[in-house]
């Protein structure tokens, strides 16, 4: 999504958030629907011109944590402050936004698929073998990431 930025919101020293494409205010759940629907941009702190993107998006992870059933446990978030100030704290960041890229691509492979198995013919056969096969390359990947974590000087191709 970052590599094609589009729109620009500034971030006013009152706080508040100012969308340049539409010349308008906008809350943080406004922002936080650019990023379900996929549409580029970047917050830009109107008072110094920095690049704030990453501290707004904190802030609603932050907000979305707060409500409803949360995403991250707290032993999962332990986990993640744990990498800062190690040398496996690039590769760590990496490994995540792997995973998560790996685990969306899975589930609209599993939807796509569950749709079409439907359609086609409701008998579900291959969505369970294709099902298996999508749990045991996660499983894969998550064993690999955590021997890198256990083993930082393990050979990644080992």
């Amino acid at each position: 999504m970052t590599e094609n930025l589009k729109r620009v919101i500034k971030k006013y020293p009152n706080r508040r958030l100012y969308d340049t494409e539409e010349s308008r205010y906008v809350t943080l759940c406004d922002i936080r629907k650019l990023v379900v629907e996929e549409v580029g941009f970047c917050v830009i702190d109107k008072k110094n011109g920095d690049d704030i993107t990453r501290s707004i998006l904190l802030q609603i992870i932050t907000e979305q944590e707060e409500c409803g059933e949360p995403l991250f446990t707290i032993d999962a978030l332990e986990k993640i402050i744990g990498f800062y100030g190690k040398s496996l704290q690039g590769l760590a960041g990496e490994s995540l936004c792997e995973s998560i890229n790996i685990f969306r691509d899975q589930q609209e492979k599993i939807q796509s698929q569950l749709a079409e198995a439907l359609k086609l013919n409701p008998m579900t056969a291959p969505l369970a073998e294709m099902t298996k096969q999508n749990l045991e390359v996660w499983n894969q990947m998550q064993a690999q990431f955590f021997k890198r974590i256990a083993d930082p000087e393990a050979d990644p191709k080992k």
